[in-house]
Order: C-alpha cells, then structure tokens, then sequence
C-alpha cells in the first residue's frame, strides 16, 4: 500500500470513527466539513450542524386528546425524536385537539398555514376526498404490515403525495394502531338485523357500512366519545383497542366488547408537513423527519400490540366485560357491504380510481402471501401449543 492509499485508508476509518462517535447529525456536519476542506461556518463555532441551516420552532396540531396514550404521547414522542436528532435546531410544540384548533381542523389550519404540521387519521378528510380512507384504513382493507410494505414499496407514498399535495400537505405514516376492535354495544349483536336503528360512533367508510346495514353513524373525536355513550345519545361506540377504551372508560358503561373490528384493520396514523414549510427545508431537516415518522411508525405499533393484550385481559378479569366475536353471518354480510362501500369510494374521480387500483393490488398480493406466511404459521402455532383438555 502507497503513503497515499494509506493516507485514504486511514482517513476513511476517522470518519467512521467519528460517525460512532457524534451521532447522526454531528457527524453529518463533520463530513460537510470534511468535503469542503474542514472549515467551520459561523454555525458550526455556535455548537449547530450547520448543514441544517436556521433554527426552526414549529407547531404540531392533534386530533387526540393530550397525552393519550399511544396516540397523543406517540406524537409527543415523535416530537422528542426530532429534537435529539437535530442537536434543538428543529424543536416541535404540540397541541391537542383543541388547544389550538378542533380535532377535525388539523388538516385545514396544516394546509392554510396556521400550523406547521398534524398528527391524524386521513379518513378525517374523506370530506375533501373519498381516497384520503385509503391512507388511513377502509373495511376489509389492509393489516399494518400490509399498509407499510404498499406506501412504502408498492406506490402508495406517490399517490397520497399526490393526493395530499392539492391540499398543500407533504403526507407520512407516523403510527398505527394494529387491527381495532368492533366495538363497545349496549345490547349484543347475534344477528344482522340487531344493528337496526343503533346509533354507533364510526368515522369513515366503516360509518358507511354500519348505516346500509341500518344503523346511524355518528362522527365524534376521541373526547367527546364517553359522554355521549354515557349520556345515551349512542348506544355503540369502536374507538381503538383495549389499551385505549380502557383509558376512556367504556366498560363503566357497558360490558358487552366485540371483535374483529374489519372498520380498521390496521389504521395508519398520519403525519402532514405544510407543503411550503417542508420545500423549505434542507435534505438533512427532511431525513430527520422521515426518520423520525418512520420510528414511530414502528414504534407505535409495537406498543399498542403489547399494551392491547395485556388491558384485554384486564377488561375481562377486573371489569367484568364480555368479549364477543361476531359470527360468522354477520362477518359475511359486513364484508359484502364492504366491497360496495370501498368500491365506490375508488370509483370517485380518476386520483380515487388510481389510489383504488394500487390499494388492491397491494391487498390481493399482501393475502396471497399471508395466506402461507402469517396466518399458516399461526395456525401452526395454534395447533403446537394447544393445551390437552
């Protein structure tokens, strides 16, 4: 090896070194310094990586109430995330819904400009556009893993960027809730005929579902969930899973808690960045919020999964709820009313019908390998460890 190579090899090593050493953000200044012949800017003598330009203090609306758990101190968390990860140079105020505006403002105070950012479920938007459901959860739809491998991989990110960016919104997943419960019901459900006239709180296409089977949807935050069921103005509520309808409260007011919950199956959370704010920024400010939204994404869910499994059983064994499942006709016939609803929904407008396409795409190939991937396995492991009775 020549004086030269060497002289390479070993610088090579340093910034390795020092990329262990600093973290990501110093050590993305230090090799800015480094390809431009190490000298420091006025930023850098003042302890900020000055490839991340101005100091940004931004606002993040909620459509959770505050530190709810895994949605509101998800968004807490993430907030957190990309402080670290920018040394303060990118700090993120959080408000609940309400605080600054309703739950169902964020996405209008986010596109006008009033705020910085939000933290939500896009069927909240259906209003603006059917295809906004598909981005957060439609009945019969997509388990989590199936939703992170179609936006990820399978064109889904260019179609909500798409969609999103006519409202001047940059979109991410930042969050998902796992596969949802169906519900809290005052009387039970052994028949299809049972959701006549019941008044249930269901946003999105699963609201639609619930009223051509005869039942009245009704659209209500996170917050004003409780009182209503408490006060009779709803006889049936889903919100999320038992980790959440623990925390509300629901089983002081009813017991009887049914699942599956094919409404969601498995509802990405959504971060939206005003469109202007993020063309604004730096390569590295966008990387720490990709980053970060992709962190909490996974870490959500994580969350939520061992959190549900250990508030189901508490439900049960401390509050004297009654798990149901739905049977089997009531499953077939929500599924058949499903497809109408969701079908529809792509059929729209031409971006609706594009968003459709590749959403069933993506479901029909995520089945195809679920079928002997996850669900054979788990079968299996059913099989295994049944106890001998």
């Amino acid at each position: 090896m020549s004086s030269k190579d060497k002289t390479v090899s070993e610088t090579v090593m340093d910034r390795r070194r020092m990329l262990r050493a600093t973290g990501f953000a110093g050590a993305a200044a230090f090799l800015a310094a480094c390809d431009s012949g190490g000298g420091k800017s006025e930023a850098d003598t003042k302890g900020a990586p000055a490839i991340l330009g101005k100091k940004r203090n931004l606002k993040i609306v909620t459509t959770w109430p505050k530190n709810f758990p895994g949605l509101g101190t998800g968004v807490e968390r993430f907030a957190k995330r990309v402080n670290d990860m920018s040394s303060g140079q990118i700090t993120i105020k959080v408000y609940a819904a309400g605080e600054l505006v309703g739950a169902l403002g964020a996405f209008d105070a986010v596109s006008q400009g009033k705020a910085d950012m939000y933290h939500g479920a896009e069927y909240y938007w259906q209003g603006k556009s059917p295809a906004f459901n598909f981005f957060a959860a439609v009945p019969m739809g997509m388990i989590a893993s199936e939703m992170n491998s179609w936006i990820r991989f399978g064109g889904g990110q260019e179609l909500w960027d798409e969609l999103s960016g006519k409202f001047n919104v940059k979109p991410f997943m930042c969050g998902n809730s796992g596969v949802q419960m169906g519900g809290w019901f005052k009387n039970e459900i052994n028949s299809i005929d049972d959701f006549q006239g019941l008044r249930i709180r269901m946003p999105g296409l699963g609201g639609e579902v619930m009223k051509r089977i005869g039942a009245t949807p009704v659209t209500k935050s996170g917050g004003e969930i409780f009182q209503a069921l408490s006060q009779g103005n709803i006889d049936a509520t889903e919100w999320i899973g038992p980790w959440n309808d623990l925390a509300f409260g629901f089983q002081t007011i009813v017991k009887n808690y049914y699942y599956p919950g094919i409404h969601e199956p498995g509802s990405t959370l959504s971060l939206g960045i005003n469109l202007d704010v993020w063309n604004d920024m730096s390569q590295m400010e966008k990387a720490i919020i990709q980053a970060a939204a992709d962190a909490e994404n996974d870490t959500m869910l994580a969350e939520f999964n061992i959190n549900n499994a250990r508030s189901l059983d508490t439900l049960i064994s401390e509050h004297g709820v009654k798990l149901h499942r739905f049977s089997d006709d009531i499953l077939r016939k929500l599924g058949e009313v499903s497809a109408e609803v969701v079908a529809e929904a792509g059929s729209a407008d031409d971006l609706s019908k594009r968003v459709f396409d590749s959403f069933n795409t993506a479901r029909s190939n995520g089945m195809k390998w679920g079928a002997i991937a996850e669900q054979a396995f788990a079968a299996a492991r059913d099989l295994a460890t049944a106890k001998n009775t």
